[in-house]
């Protein structure tokens, strides 16, 4: 494992802070292509439905692929009402959300002259994500689909398990339509070379130039209005703000630290910021397996010694602090004043040391653990590595490489675990893939992202999360959502610590022909032109 210092991770970050903008915008711009940089090392596939896709690879799936329906430019859709049709001009839903029918575009064409998309391109792709063969991407989200049926060439069915008002928020959302007629010709190839919908199409895919796209001239809603976009992917931090100041992109993917855009608006005021809100959810799992942690006295200790206040405070306007799982933004979130006092967890270090002493440890305690060395999470966990100090609690924390974190976080190899997670507003989502009995981290690495054991260590969640997903109507769902925030406050296995936005600085040159707002860490760029 390999770790990296306090002293190095603050230096490389600092160094990025400082860069200066002297050329910032200088170079002519060439007014065909548009480019963006994102913190990844190389591309690693464009097909939707692989399950190694990275963060980074979402931004060309999203510029090549389309959906039935999806959340307006620059935010997300919080209510049923307020999806937008994109693949599916239509669609209606059983009054108890369990059955939906989505009525197709006529005559959307595929890429590359693959031909018109139809029912049975929406089928094969819904089917392969239902397939328990086949390893396809956030495949639990499809797991409340009975099945998926094409009524006629235009019209699709999707009967579901239990009922979903949000139904287009959770699987239709990041079901990419793929072309089955490509898919079988190109076998492997799709990967590299795939064949969407969307406004643009690939024209060359490479792990050192990254993304050309070309702008599709038969997209049904009408042609990309800047030609080319170049998506490139430069993961060193310094390199990929040299390459934005020295005006070779347009826009990169922002650094998630305190000081970094103070720093860049400071020496180049016009440079354009676009976050997301909320954002990353920022949660600390504790691992209930094992000990001090698995002693509910322990936990409230952790609780109490975090200013969730103070950590997002330091992000200056990019972080909200969190009191439950769910974003305050979102339907179902709980607020602090509303809470019984046992369950606010005001900062109190004092209270913290009094329960450790209770429970056996009037020393304190040492816990160790690890991070990534991304700005994102090893600022975080720094912050709160000084905070326990005060509440008795030493974490020795070791900062390491960031998909060495993820690999050793999947073999059950941590005590505390920060996780940082985009999710939509599906209410039950951040209980069904973090705390539910069935996404259990594994030792052997086939579980999922449920760090701390919890339905299974403290069984009982999966009881009250199936009563939720069985209510149809979505205001009485949201409801039973805060109850569930209440009992995991009661159990702490998980511990909401701030939303962190996503940013992406852009030249002032480019107008992306939309404001973000909220939404996922990736958006399209067909409106993007140069101004």
């Amino acid at each position: 494992m390999t770790t990296v210092s306090r002293r190095s991770f603050v230096q490389t970050t600092l160094a990025a802070a400082s860069l200066g903008a002297p050329a910032l915008f200088a170079q002519p711009a060439n007014t065909n292509t548009i480019s963006i940089a994102l913190a990844s090392r190389a591309p690693l596939t464009l097909n939707p439905q692989q399950a190694n896709r990275s963060g980074a690879d979402a931004w060309g799936i999203c510029q090549v692929f389309d959906v039935l329906a999806a959340s307006p430019n620059g935010t997300f859709a919080i209510r049923p009402e307020d999806f937008r049709p994109q693949l599916a001009e239509s669609w209606t839903s059983s009054p108890d959300a369990t059955t939906w029918t989505y009525k197709l575009r006529r005559g959307v064409q595929f890429h590359k002259g693959f031909g018109e998309m139809t029912s049975d391109d929406v089928v094969f792709t819904f089917v392969r994500n239902l397939d328990p063969k086949i390893v396809t991407y956030q495949k639990e989200v499809f797991s409340n689909i009975a099945s998926v049926t094409a009524v006629d060439r235009y019209t699709v069915g999707i009967t579901l398990k239990r009922p979903d008002p949000l139904f287009n928020g959770g699987a239709v959302s990041v079901a990419h339509i793929i072309c089955r007629k490509a898919f079988e010709q190109l076998g492997a190839g799709f990967d590299t070379n795939p064949v969407g919908t969307g406004p643009y199409q690939v024209d060359s895919f490479s792990k050192t130039e990254g993304l050309l796209l070309s702008a599709f001239p038969g997209y049904f809603g009408g042609p990309a209005v800047t030609k080319n976009l170049h998506i490139r992917f430069i993961a060193d931090t310094t390199a990929r703000t040299l390459a934005f100041a020295s005006g070779q992109v347009d826009m990169i993917e922002g650094v998630r630290a305190p000081s970094w855009i103070p720093s860049m608006q400071q020496r180049s005021p016009k440079t354009i910021f676009d976050a997301t809100a909320p954002g990353s959810f920022n949660l600390l799992h504790l691992n209930l397996n094992r000990a001090p942690l698995n002693d509910i006295r322990v936990r409230q200790a952790i609780r109490l010694s975090i200013n969730s206040d103070q950590i997002a405070a330091a992000y200056q306007g990019l972080a909200t602090p969190m009191v439950g799982l769910i974003a305050s933004q979102f339907a179902g979130a709980v607020k602090k004043k509303e809470l019984p006092p046992e369950l606010q967890y005001n900062y109190d270090p004092k209270k913290a040391k009094a329960l450790l002493a209770e429970a056996g440890h009037p020393n304190g305690v040492t816990i160790p653990c690890f991070t990534s060395q991304r700005e994102d999470y090893a600022t975080v966990m720094l912050m709160l590595q000084e905070q326990f100090r005060a509440g008795g609690i030493n974490l020795d924390l070791k900062i390491i490489d960031h998909a060495t974190m993820h690999a050793e976080n999947r073999k059950d190899r941590n005590s505390v675990i920060l996780f940082s997670i985009s999710y939509p507003p599906v209410p039950t989502q951040p209980f069904e893939l973090l705390l539910a009995r069935g996404a259990e981290v594994k030792p052997d690495g086939s579980g999922a992202d449920n760090f701390s054991h919890y339905g299974v260590a403290i069984p009982g969640l999966d009881t009250l999360m199936e009563k939720a997903q069985n209510e149809p109507d979505f205001n009485k769902r949201v409801a039973l959502v805060q109850f569930l925030e209440k009992q995991v406050l009661r159990d702490l296995p998980l511990i909401g610590i701030c939303t962190l936005s996503y940013v992406i600085a852009r030249n002032p040159r480019i107008d992306i022909g939309f404001p973000v707002k909220s939404g996922r860490a990736y958006w399209r760029l067909d409106k993007a032109k140069r101004v």
